[in-house]
């Protein structure tokens, strides 16, 4: 209904009803169907069902209240004799929307047309049913601080309504017939549709395993090294279960938009090579597909000329591309949104909607604030499967998702900004402030945890209502926008408190500039994200570093009936050769102009042991720039070599350039281009400096010859902090070993990424080495994948040497 009726702006300066409204507006409406007495019927389901021939329409709701005694009831013959000379008064129903708002009802002038239409609908739904020839609609606004209430009451005979109900009804039906006809297609091209490619390896195996897990409704933890297939082997069984009717929607959830690449390429494949017919729509971030330029980027129809008539364009624009492709990639989405002068981001959201398959960030599953309300708002389980891919980075997201942080200076530099124009507001900032400033007190080493902050959370419940209040009924006005962000960063801590429990730690701790932080830090995020999965039937979660398995499925939300899997490599271990130097330590005891000169004395080893690509990670940036500009200044050969080096801050472009440095085919013979007689001169090694874990250490493509080498420097272990020394005691408490779960996984799935950054394809070869004496350790060796049991050890001495007989090994096997 609200899709059909929709009109007018976009616009960002509208109040947006917080979770703690929503709240808050059912407990208005139940305090209002109390108060009604016992002739009023609350919450009342009705339903329409319309026969179209091929599918039926089954429309749905629960009207808030309905007032109908008497209906049916036969008149007296008193009343019957009074009808000739009493003024004709006929009984009718009342329904009842009751909506609860912060908004100034005395500003109010006539209902918000969508909250009538919402209510005709279900008039004309209970005349249907009763055959009553008039309806009163009733729209109850209150508010929920004051509980004050103002009525807009309108009539309409049994003909007006039910004839504007049926006109909605063939509005809508071009699209359910659109989507009717396209999933008999979609189906029967399921059905035809085959595997794509010819069987790897244990691939088929892998695939079964997959579509068993949907058919069961589990969920499945797959460790897939690279070269599994691992997304060809989750997409094309979950496309299959859709055709056998046991999944509706399919959403492909990554980290990195680089990753979600592969799923529109395997889609693409399948429609291509099979004649799939599916469509599938990629969300893209708003700040990367917004035609605004960042600073002039306002969300309103004065700033922005594709969010002025939005509504009024919008459904056109999204049938045009419906109707007309079958992938809405971003440059599909791009395309069409210029063409009618739409929001690409509003309309990235909407065509979702008509996909079977979504392809997006976690977040538009998983986060509590960001997450797609069009599908999961009800908070019922539906036939949907989440595929979610690089599994290992969900912890760290999931835990960022489900925590809140407020700074106490931020309460007082408002407070500043804002007393002269909302005093009342800043008022209540200084309360807030008041209530940090005594927990504060309470923090006298390098953190404090709490057991209770409840007199600081009902101040701050206190200021979002006064917030709420004055951003319901000012839609401009001094430092709104600043009042505006505050609200956000409230709610979003109010909104975090509510889900606190034992899997969280409240604590305060000083930030680097002093101020005070007050923390709500989920731990352990495995409760919160299995309720976000329990919206669907099942839930693959694959990556290629997902060691130990047992540690991600019980942080991600997994159960014992849950299932896992160890996918089979198709390559040949023996082709990348792992070494561990065994004289060398990046410890913060062992740091030392030696240690770093030993260091670079490695890399170079390694490099002169055969001509090639390689990266080099490092724990830090600082451990970075020290080995750096020692081998610069002492290895370093710009004849033979070229030097590159990860920054802090790099920008797209800089980053591709970095890449682009490892691409192949630069030794080209150029003589039977230009015809001339010329020498061919071969490629330098490109070397390249990167810090662990950051952008160079995974999600990144170097097959064949763009790399043939990586050097791990370190265990790849986090700094020693607050938070981490917080989950170390956390885990500790439940009996489980706290410095593996603080630091020591953490670490080792960073090596794991940036050593599978060497072998991307069957026919590549190439080392991988880990400087570290730590690596030889018992508990670091158990995290080893299978595929590194041939592991080598080395020293300073021997280094060049052991990796010189590996490529000569691998040349003798060619």
């Amino acid at each position: 209904m609200e899709f059909i009726l929709r009109s007018g702006d976009i616009d960002n300066r509208i109040h947006q009803t917080s979770a703690d409204a929503m709240l808050e507006g059912g407990r208005i409406h139940r305090m209002i169907q109390k108060s009604m007495g016992p002739d009023y019927h609350a919450e009342v389901p009705l339903t329409f069902d319309k026969d179209f021939g091929e599918y039926h329409l089954f429309i749905e709701g629960r009207a808030d209240g309905i007032l109908d005694k008497y209906m049916d009831e036969q008149k007296t013959s008193v009343e019957l004799g009074q009808e000739s000379f009493l003024e004709k008064s006929s009984r009718k129903p009342m329904i009842d929307e009751i909506k609860g708002t912060y908004r100034d009802l005395a500003r109010m002038k006539e209902a918000v047309p969508v909250h009538l239409a919402q209510a005709k609908c279900y008039g004309a739904m209970y005349l249907l049913e009763r055959h009553y020839t008039d309806v009163d609609i009733r729209l109850t606004y209150c508010n929920i601080d004051t509980e004050e209430k103002k009525y807009f009451d309108s009539s309409y005979t049994y003909d007006e309504i039910v004839g504007w109900f049926y006109d909605l009804i063939e509005k809508y039906r071009k699209w359910a017939d659109f989507e009717c006809e396209w999933a008999k297609k979609r189906t029967a091209s399921i059905k035809a549709t085959n595997f794509p490619f010819e069987y790897r390896d244990g691939q088929k195996d892998l695939a079964a395993a997959v579509y068993r897990t949907i058919v069961h409704k589990k969920k499945l933890f797959l460790q897939a090294p690279t070269g599994t297939g691992k997304t060809i082997s989750t997409v094309f069984p979950t496309v299959k279960a859709m055709g056998e009717g046991k999944v509706s929607r399919i959403f492909y959830l990554t980290a990195k938009t680089i990753t979600g690449s592969v799923a529109i390429e395997a889609f693409d494949t399948m429609r291509k090579t099979q004649g799939l017919k599916l469509k599938s729509a990629v969300i893209t971030a708003r700040d990367k597909i917004c035609f605004i330029d960042e600073e002039k980027r306002n969300c309103n129809p004065e700033a922005c000329p594709y969010a002025k008539g939005h509504f009024d364009r919008i459904n056109d624009a999204i049938y045009d591309l419906l109707t007309s492709e079958d992938a809405f990639d971003r440059d599909k989405i791009i395309e069409y949104a210029q063409k009618y002068e739409v929001c690409p981001f509003e309309m990235s959201l909407d065509m979702s909607l008509f996909a079977d398959a979504i392809i997006c960030d976690y977040n538009y599953v998983f986060d509590p604030f960001v997450y797609l309300r069009r599908f999961f708002a009800d908070g019922k389980e539906h036939d949907y499967c989440f595929l979610v891919d690089e599994t290992h980075n969900l912890l760290d997201r999931g835990r960022d998702m489900y925590s809140a942080v407020l700074k106490k200076e931020s309460f007082l530099s408002l407070k500043s900004t804002i007393k002269e124009f909302h005093p009342r507001i800043a008022g209540h900032l200084d309360k807030c402030n008041k209530a940090l400033l005594e927990l504060k007190r309470q923090c006298d080493g390098d953190y404090k945890i709490y057991t209770s902050i409840e007199p600081f959370i009902n101040a701050l419940n206190r200021l979002s209502t006064i917030m709420s209040e004055y951003l319901e009924d000012h839609d401009e006005g001094p430092c709104r926008d600043d009042i505006l962000q505050f609200y956000f960063d409230v709610s979003r801590f109010l909104t975090i408190y509510d889900l606190v429990d034992d899997h969280y730690v409240v604590y305060g701790e000083f930030a680097e500039d002093g101020g005070f932080l007050l923390r709500l830090s989920c731990i352990d995020p495995s409760s919160n994200l299995s309720l976000c999965m329990d919206r669907g039937v099942s839930t693959i979660l694959f990556s290629a570093t997902l060691l130990p398995i047992q540690y991600y499925k019980a942080l991600l939300g997994g159960t014992k009936e849950d299932f896992e899997i160890y996918a089979k490599t198709i390559f040949d271990p023996k082709k990348l050769g792992v070494f561990i130097g065994n004289d060398v330590s990046s410890r913060y005891s062992s740091r030392s102009y030696d240690m770093y000169h030993k260091v670079a004395e490695y890399i170079d080893s390694v490099i002169r042991a055969r001509q090639g690509n390689y990266l080099v990670f490092f724990p830090s940036h600082q451990f970075l720039y020290e080995v750096y500009s020692i081998f610069e200044e002492e290895f370093y050969n710009p004849e033979d070599t070229e030097l590159l080096a990860q920054t802090s801050f790099m920008t797209e472009k800089a980053r591709e350039d970095f890449l682009e440095r490892f691409s192949s085919g630069n030794d080209l013979d150029l003589s039977s281009i230009i015809h001339m007689d010329l020498e061919v001169v071969e490629d330098k090694n490109v070397l390249g400096f990167c810090v662990m874990g950051g952008i160079f250490s995974e999600g990144i493509d170097l097959k064949n010859d763009s790399l043939i080498g990586v050097i791990i420097v370190g265990t790849g272990i986090p700094l020693v902090c607050n938070e981490r020394e917080i989950i170390k005691d956390f885990f500790e408490k439940k009996g489980l070993d706290g410095f593996d779960y603080a630091y020591r996984y953490p670490g080792m799935n960073k090596v794991l990424q940036a050593a599978g950054r060497v072998i991307r394809t069957v026919d590549d070869t190439g080392v991988a080495a880990l400087l570290d004496d730590r690596f030889l350790q018992g508990s670091y060796r158990a995290l080893f994948p299978r595929e590194w049991s041939g592991y080598r050890t080395v020293s300073t001495t021997s280094v060049k040497n052991e990796i010189s007989r590996f490529w000569t090994e691998m040349e003798e096997k060619k």
